[in-house]
């Protein structure tokens, strides 16, 4: 699959695919791609066999663009333990056995900044202690290195960031365009504690400010009490992507939406609109 994944009509529907087996990665895969599934979110830590050859199987199975992520958890949501190296290797793994790009969380590279801020708080996004947030220029710079490793095996690199914090529009659209600059295809920023509505029309109102000044396609919503409803309504508004579950299971991210009800949604906007 040559598919480019910033590329793709948006919103994108991502089905995303928990498996122990490569067997049972492939059954996923299909189920979601029968019921509107425009690109697979493959979860690599789940999998007990990340080889070449055993990930080749899960993408030649595959007729949609596959994003491979590492975010560090097994199946059953346990640490996985592997250093930062290793947690590359196997997205970059992912790439050589065909998987459209890489999801590079935004703190790669520094393992400290995955549950705290590290670096000197300059920015408007780095108020609150955001997690996941590297403003160090060194370990920019490995990113950035990453990002042109992957560009040469002409694959792309989504990067993500997920603070744990909630954001008002400046912050994130100041936090997207400081990440803009390492060149990656895709942003994904995931605030937390959208508890109000006030808040979840701040986040919607972000959506459209990120559409006006974000040349990179953003994916964009909130989580908390009020977040779920900005899941959909944000691509709607632009957000590149929405992350759906097909079939709900123990490993499933539970505020995730229904992958079926998500492809309707969006069908019927784009009659209406």
């Amino acid at each position: 699959m040559n598919q480019k994944i910033s590329q793709l009509p948006t919103p994108a529907l991502a089905g995303v695919v928990k498996s122990k087996s490569v067997l049972g990665a492939i059954a996923e895969i299909k189920n979601c791609m029968y019921d509107g599934a425009t690109m697979i979110d493959l979860h690599l830590p789940c999998l007990e066999h990340t080889d070449v050859e055993n990930l080749r199987k899960i993408t030649k199975s595959c007729k949609l663009p596959l994003l491979a992520l590492n975010y560090n958890k097994t199946y059953e949501g346990c640490d996985a333990a592997l250093t930062e190296e290793e947690r590359v290797d196997t997205m970059l793994r992912a790439l050589e056995a065909g998987a459209a790009g890489m999801d590079m969380q935004g703190y790669t590279f520094h393992l400290p900044s995955k549950n705290a801020f590290c670096g000197e708080d300059n920015y408007s996004f780095t108020k609150g202690n955001p997690k996941e947030v590297v403003t160090d220029s060194h370990i920019i710079d490995m990113q950035c290195d990453l990002i042109r490793r992957v560009h040469a095996m002409d694959k792309e690199v989504l990067l993500s960031c997920h603070p744990g914090i909630f954001m008002n529009c400046q912050q994130v659209v100041e936090l997207a365009l400081f990440l803009e600059k390492r060149n990656p295809d895709v942003i994904k920023i995931v605030t937390s504690n959208a508890d109000t509505e006030e808040e979840m029309a701040e986040v919607f109102r972000t959506m459209i400010a990120l559409k006006k000044e974000i040349r990179t396609p953003v994916s964009y919503h909130a989580n908390g009490k009020s977040g779920a409803l900005t899941r959909i309504v944000n691509p709607l508004l632009g957000g590149h992507m929405v992350f759906c579950v097909d079939r709900f299971d123990a490993s499933s991210t539970m505020g995730q939406l229904d992958l079926r009800t998500a492809a309707t949604i969006v069908e019927n906007m784009k009659k209406l609109m």
